[in-house]
């Protein structure tokens, strides 16, 4: 069951408004675009700008950008580590295993997290390292 989350306006989060559901929506899916544009390399920014526009307008927005933040950094980490691992030549193939699974990872959940933004749900990523609430 979904807890509501303190709302800096007083209300509850269990009726998100439809412009809280549009800027929760676009925490998630701006660490896509963010990603598409930059070439992988600043997938964390659009969330946080989200999450610094809108942390004290909107527990619902804040919580959304804050776990789409989290997820990608989470994320980059693994994408490094292949790195590492590329560099040692004898891991090159877990290398381009390790980005195949972080970036269909980062694509799959960061939909589900919009999916569930539309309709008004929190979302839970699976895995992430926390900075932001």
């Amino acid at each position: 069951m979904t807890q509501p989350i303190p709302n800096p306006s007083g209300r509850d989060l269990t009726t998100p408004t439809s412009d809280e559901r549009t800027w929760a929506i676009l925490g998630h899916l701006a660490a896509i675009v963010a990603a598409i544009i930059s070439v992988g390399w600043l997938s964390f920014v659009g969330p946080l700008l989200i999450w610094a526009i809108h942390k004290d307008r909107s527990a619902f927005v804040r919580q959304a950008a804050a776990g789409s933040f989290n997820f990608n950094l989470a994320v980059w980490a693994a994408i490094i580590v292949g790195w590492i691992m590329f560099f040692t030549v004898i891991l090159i193939p877990v290398a381009i295993i390790v980005w195949v699974v972080a970036v269909l990872a980062a694509l799959w959940f960061h939909i589900r997290a919009a999916m569930a933004a539309n309709r008004g749900e929190v979302f839970h990523y699976p895995w992430g390292i926390t900075i932001l609430r």
